[in-house]
């Protein structure tokens, strides 16, 4: 082969224009759908009791004055999981395995959680640093520790998400080649690839909603801890 397995992670381009612009756009027309009716169709309605539930669930450990950012994490949620989705397809790129675009969600989110706590309450979020009990020789340790984990938590959320969705892409094009290439010398161990990779895509389907879910579910634990 003289293509590498990586060569799917590059963004693709036209004229010079990074594509992955028109990968983003794409999701949310699909989902903000339009209709001057009073009774909406199927799909809507399917969409509606889909958000109504995820964004209740999401918000029930949370304060009141977090209900706010409702919005924001449902939208977050299901951008990432039409992404993830539809990166699923053949012949399409996945935004959500550049672990910059991944970093680029998570690090404003992230540091809006951060300064509403320093706003709202400063006292209690500084708190966070230095467990209750601590004894006094092992403060300026525990506190270094807590302000690392504090700033690794951002990173954590854009590997997380970009190494589950590359190792799942990377899987499924070695058992599809390795499909193709046994299909005439070995019938029935290309058959069973070809089960397997069956098997394999069902997973990645789970895989790419668990992990939109867990991204925003993290947020949203980031969130409570600072209202």
């Amino acid at each position: 082969m003289t293509l590498s397995f990586f060569d799917q992670f590059i963004i693709p381009q036209a004229l010079g224009i990074p594509l992955i612009i028109i990968a983003i756009i794409i999701p949310p027309l699909l989902i903000l759908t339009m209709t001057n009716r009073l009774i909406p169709n199927r799909l809507s309605t399917l969409q509606l009791w889909a958000t109504k539930t995820f964004t209740k669930q999401l918000m029930f450990p949370i304060n009141t004055p977090g209900h706010k950012w409702a919005a924001i994490l449902t939208s977050l949620m299901l951008l990432l999981i039409s992404l993830n989705l539809l990166g699923l397809l053949p012949y399409t790129f996945t935004p959500t395995t550049q672990l910059s675009m991944n970093m680029a969600l998570a690090v404003p989110t992230w540091l809006a959680t951060i300064l509403l706590g320093l706003r709202n309450q400063p006292t209690v979020s500084l708190g966070h640093l230095l467990p209750e009990g601590t004894p006094t020789p092992l403060i300026p340790i525990l506190i270094i520790i807590e302000t690392i984990s504090l700033f690794i938590r951002p990173l954590a959320l854009g590997v997380r998400l970009t190494a589950n969705l590359t190792a799942g892409h990377l899987l499924i094009q070695l058992i599809s080649t390795a499909t193709f290439v046994l299909t005439s010398s070995m019938p029935m161990t290309a058959l069973l690839a070809f089960i397997v990779l069956l098997l394999l895509t069902g997973l990645e389907i789970a895989v790419a909603m668990i992990q939109a879910y867990v991204f925003v579910l993290l947020l949203s634990l980031y969130l409570q801890e600072n209202v």
